[in-house]
This record gives structure tokens, C-alpha cells and sequence, in this order.
């Protein structure tokens, strides 16, 4: 299955909106099936942005989770990507590039455009 930026974008934004957090398993996301969104929480627990648990059904399909929560990092990735013009700016930047980007190389990107912005 493939990473969907976007997706993560909108999955982090759900959980700093909800004070108790919640199952983004259970939560609809316009385009993407359950079974993805429980996959990209899964990725956002191995990429440090969010707290949850394993919920993989054993033996079928792809890993999933739910998620309880943002971490430090995540709310990090959040401040860098709340600007819906930077992130615009971004994605074009990174499909002129290939289309693929690292979450890593993605925040940097942000945190550059970021700067920009701020004359810094």
C-alpha cells in the first residue's frame, strides 16, 4: 500500500482537534478506504507523529492501528504543515521532484518554506 502524505496531513489534523483522541480506524477520510486509514496510522505510530496500539487482525491484510494521540514530533509536523499555501507549495515541489518524499525530507521542506515566510 502506498504512503499517502495527504492522508497523514488530515489524520494529524483529526487528532489535535479531538481533546480525548480517537480511532482515525473508525473516522472517515473522503478517498480512503478504512484499511488504509488504519494503515497510515500504523505508520504515523513508527514514524514517532502519534501514540496508539496494534490492531492487526492475525494472518490478513495490511497493518493497522489506532491512534490515542499526538506525540511532541507530531505536533511538530503539524506547526510545519497548518498552512494550506506552504503545503500547496510543497506538494508541487515534491511532484516536480518525483512525486515521493520521505517524511523526514518533507518537514524539512515545510520548515524551509517556513523560514522563507518569516524572513528568516
Amino acid at each position: 500500500m502506498k504512503r499517502e502524505m495527504e492522508l497523514i496531513r488530515s489524520m494529524s489534523f483529526a487528532l489535535e482537534e479531538s481533546p480525548a483522541g480517537f480511532a482515525p480506524g473508525e473516522a472517515k477520510f473522503d478517498g480512503f478506504s478504512p484499511e488504509e486509514v488504519g494503515y497510515h496510522a500504523h505508520l504515523m505510530m513508527q514514524a514517532g507523529l502519534a501514540e496508539g496500539f496494534d490492531n492487526t487482525p492475525v494472518g490478513s491484510g495490511p497493518r493497522q492501528a489506532i491512534l490515542t494521540g499526538l506525540t511532541w514530533q507530531g505536533h511538530e509536523f503539524i506547526d510545519t504543515a497548518r498552512d494550506e499555501t506552504r503545503w500547496k507549495k510543497a506538494m508541487v515541489l515534491v511532484q516536480e521532484k518525483g512525486g515521493s518524499v520521505s517524511l523526514a525530507v518533507l518537514t524539512e521542506l515545510l520548515k524551509n518554506l517556513m523560514r522563507g515566510a518569516f524572513g528568516l
